[in-house]
């Protein structure tokens, strides 16, 4: 079973000052995505030839009034997997719930005892859609 690490994801406030904050400390904008429908930009960040280990910065435009919470800040990690139908089934048959089903076959949510929120993301293409996954509901949050 693959794995391998992606990123790490903190919600902010002020995407301009948080950028800037990161590139005190050396990190330079590897790639960025907006998105219209969802209204947020993802800023990505990481050092000087590590740009596959960045931090996601999760900028949301009408604001997140849970921010400058604790709790709020921290997103969730990231991995991407070989076959993600194989990683979930393997997660709950030793008791982890799938809070978030790879219902596409692409990306699936877990928590760990910790509760801290785990993404993790089919490499390569998605695969097909299929059972149980594709009419698996959500459980909790992520």
């Amino acid at each position: 079973m693959g794995i391998r690490y992606l990123h790490t994801m903190v919600r902010v406030k002020d995407l301009a000052a948080s950028m800037a904050f990161y590139e005190l400390l050396g990190l330079r904008e590897t790639r960025r995505y907006e998105n219209d429908q969802g209204r947020f930009t993802l800023v990505f960040m990481a050092p000087p030839g590590q740009e596959d280990c960045p931090v996601e910065l999760t900028y949301n435009w009408d604001g997140d009034e849970g921010l400058p919470s604790d709790s709020r800040h921290f997103g969730h990690l990231a991995y991407r997997v070989d076959n993600i139908y194989e990683t979930c089934r393997h997660l709950m048959e030793n008791g982890v719930t799938i809070n978030r089903p790879p219902r596409d076959g692409r990306m699936a949510f877990v928590r760990s005892p910790d509760n801290i929120s785990v993404e993790l993301l089919q490499a390569g293409e998605a695969l097909a859609p299929a059972e149980p996954w594709a009419s698996m509901g959500n459980t909790g949050h992520w």
